[in-house]
């Protein structure tokens, strides 16, 4: 996600948004119509002084005192039917904000689901998580009280100049002569207080990412006394934020200026040209009276527009930021004729395989792997670092696509088949366990969601894990903490192959799962992993080369491809690069 984009036209931006009020088009109606009639309230009092003002001068009959009861009942009826609907703008009308913004989140949440292991290799959660919160809260005031506003104002400017241009037409043009200059410094300021309020964005979700990372790594900060070289990257963070705020209130107070100015020259022409046509008998004292307080209207409607402008600013901004996410290619989706998948065999083929990042087309990760896995076989991939290694793996469930050749499982391409059977029916052991914040079974359940707990305890006992669950303060309904953090690597592991088998999968990928664990969780973990792969077909990506002496085959991945594959023994007997790595392993260990 790059900070520097091309900033989108906002005519485009209103047309994205404006679908999401379709839904509560009726509601939207009643809201401006409650907008119109506090607007209608505030327009008759100038005319309620201006007829009790020519009353009182003998220019529009005798003024009574049942006139002015009957003027003053007639306003109060109004500012009730005014404080009646401004309660409903104020609570539905914000409601109707809430559930744009809510509607908002749910679909950019959905789109994220959606969006493959490419787009997170270079977005930071941080980013996105600024834009799902702070960014839809910004849509929710401007969803509420854009439309409300701009109605507002507009029906005050359009009926104001009616009643005034038929009381002097003259005054009213030489007033309003004077808007098209404040249109045009609005627009100027308005551009440039969009692009600092978007790049002010960008740095929130800057200082979101470096919290996000260092109290993630609270451990390794604290472990090398790091603590002050987290601050200062914070305060470097934090630093550019403020020049942001800097530029962006530069512009506000600008704008706020310029307004200002022209709202002291559209004041001024009224009084010293209004008492010149007072003079000259061109106006009454009562429509004079009237242009003051309509005028005292039509600037208090430009004031609402210029506070608001901050907030339209942030809501187009939360719009753009949203748009920008939304309009991110789901590279890995269903095709048009995609089928689910039917009962599996769990027999795969790599055809003529190539594969590369789509940020790095010039350097090929993985080319013309032609290779055959009978269903049951259990597949060791073994190689040097960087050889590709998970690459391989990963294509299988479709985390990424092949840029070559193809993948099938029981003679179907994996492009053909609907994504959520083809991922359902492949499990996934890797390396960095991932514990959700919650429960021991809550964890194990995730491997088959609506598992009864008869279901979940059986899983653990498989993956031999209820002997240690059973033993924590709460069992099964023991919290494990932030990312698992109460739990020790080998109990992180033994529930994530628990989630593996109430998944039940009949394809299997072990990703390097028991390379961070220490001699005993091993020996634990590696039972409860043989245990798993009876029976499936499955891939080991292999660190500790022992473990994977029983394989059926052995593929030894470098960067040239498939160098050597065949069993433990055959590959031992040809002494080549297997039988070197396996030499290397062996006499670290023995080190050791």
């Amino acid at each position: 996600m790059q900070q520097q984009q091309r900033q989108m036209p906002t005519s485009q931006l209103l047309k994205r948004f404006i679908p999401y009020f379709y839904k509560y088009r009726k509601l939207l109606v009643i809201d401006l119509m409650a907008a119109g009639l506090t607007t209608v309230c505030e327009l008759v009092l100038p005319l309620i002084v201006r007829r009790i003002t020519n009353g009182a001068l003998g220019m529009a009959g005798e003024l009574s005192t049942g006139l002015i009861l009957r003027l003053g009942a007639l306003y109060m009826l109004l500012r009730v039917i005014d404080a009646s609907a401004n309660y409903y703008m104020q609570s539905e009308g914000h409601v109707m904000g809430a559930r744009i913004e809510t509607d908002m989140r749910t679909d950019l949440f959905a789109h994220l689901q959606q969006l493959s292991f490419s787009y997170y290799n270079n977005t930071k959660i941080g980013q996105i998580m600024g834009r799902i919160t702070s960014d839809l809260f910004d849509i929710t005031e401007f969803a509420h009280h854009g439309p409300e506003n701009f109605f507002i104002s507009g029906i005050k400017v359009l009926i104001s100049f009616i009643i005034l241009s038929g009381m002097n037409i003259t005054l009213t043009l030489m007033i309003f002569a004077v808007l098209p200059f404040m249109i045009f410094f609005t627009r100027f300021f308005n551009r440039r207080m969009r692009a600092a309020s978007k790049d002010c964005r960008h740095q929130v979700g800057e200082i979101n990412a470096q919290v996000e990372d260092t109290l993630l790594g609270i451990r390794v900060v604290k472990s090398f006394a790091n603590e002050k070289l987290e601050e200062e990257k914070f305060a470097k963070g934090n630093l550019r934020f403020l020049e942001c705020k800097k530029r962006q209130y530069a512009y506000m107070a600008g704008f706020g200026t310029s307004n200002r100015l022209f709202d002291g020259l559209m004041y001024i022409i009224v009084v010293v040209a209004g008492a010149l046509f007072l003079i000259n008998k061109k106006i009454g004292i009562g429509d004079y009276t009237a242009y003051l307080l309509y005028v005292s209207t039509l600037l208090s409607s430009i004031r609402i527009l210029v506070d608001f402008t901050e907030q339209f600013q942030r809501g187009m901004t939360g719009i753009e930021r949203f748009c920008e996410i939304m309009d991110a290619p789901s590279d890995i989706k269903d095709s048009p004729n995609a089928k689910p998948l039917g009962e599996v065999r769990g027999d795969v083929c790599f055809d003529h395989v190539g594969f590369h990042y789509s940020d790095d087309e010039n350097h090929e990760v993985l080319s013309n792997i032609d290779l055959h896995v009978k269903a049951g076989q259990n597949v060791a991939v073994v190689g040097p670092s960087g050889g590709g290694k998970t690459t391989l793996c990963n294509l299988i469930p479709r985390f990424y696509d092949v840029t070559a050749g193809r993948i099938t499982i029981d003679g179907q391409d994996i492009r053909d088949i609907t994504l959520k059977s083809l991922r359902s029916s492949i499990g996934m052991v890797q390396q960095e366990v991932y514990m959700f914040s919650g429960t021991v079974a809550e964890n194990i359940a995730y491997g088959k969601p609506g598992a009864t707990r008869e279901q979940v305890i059986e899983a653990a006992k498989q993956a031999g894990a209820d002997s240690f669950i059973s033993q924590l303060p709460n069992g099964y309904d023991t919290y494990v903490g932030e990312r698992g953090v109460k739990l020790s690597g080998g109990q992180k592991q033994r529930i994530s192959i628990a989630r593996v088998f109430l998944k039940n999968p009949p394809i299997l990928i072990l990703d390097e799962a028991t390379s961070a664990l220490d001699n005993e969780s091993e020996r634990l973990v590696q039972q409860s992993l043989e245990k798993l792969a009876h029976g499936r077909t499955t891939f080991t990506i292999a660190h500790r080369l022992t473990t994977i002496r029983n394989a059926s085959v052995i593929w030894v991945l470098t960067e040239n491809g498939i160098q050597e594959q065949g069993s433990h023994q055959e590959l031992m007997q040809k002494g080549g690069l297997y039988a070197q790595l396996y030499a290397m392993y062996t006499e670290n260990v023995s080190v050791a």
